[in-house]
């Protein structure tokens, strides 16, 4: 039996919140979809939209993140890592498509010592003081 489980939201953690505002025909639309059992609410419309129209793109995306060097997914920095960058007297150019991740445990100075610049494509998630540290790098 629990090989026919499947996931079918993501977890809290593996997604982030967007606000949208949509013209009341459009709303009213997507109501009606909702309201015919076409879809569960709204928001299993509105990123069942995202994903196609992803898709429909899928191939320009796949040779942007190509041609641009980016990392896809989640790319998790932690103390250890930057620590090593920072004895080997290197830094890092961090380009990210998805959810970059810098540790808690990660100072400001650690972070100015070894990032160079930081490109993310989707979240950052890391301390205030990181990302403030981070600010003038990041584009």
């Amino acid at each position: 039996m629990a090989g026919n489980v499947h996931e079918l939201r993501p977890k809290a953690g593996d997604s982030e919140k967007i606000t949208i505002n949509l013209g009341y025909v459009d709303l009213g639309h997507i109501d009606l979809l909702v309201a015919e059992k076409f879809y569960s609410n709204r928001t299993d419309f509105i990123r069942t939209a995202i994903r196609n129209h992803l898709e429909c793109h899928a191939e320009v995306t796949k040779q942007s993140v190509s041609r641009r060097t980016l990392d896809l997914g989640l790319r998790h920095f932690t103390r250890a890592d930057l620590e090593e960058v920072r004895a080997a007297g290197q830094t890092l150019q961090i380009h990210v498509l998805g959810l970059a991740s810098i540790a808690d445990d990660v100072t400001p100075e650690l972070a100015r010592a070894t990032i160079s610049s930081l490109e993310v494509l989707g979240a950052l998630r890391a301390s205030p003081e990181v990302k403030a540290a981070l600010s003038d790098r990041a584009r």
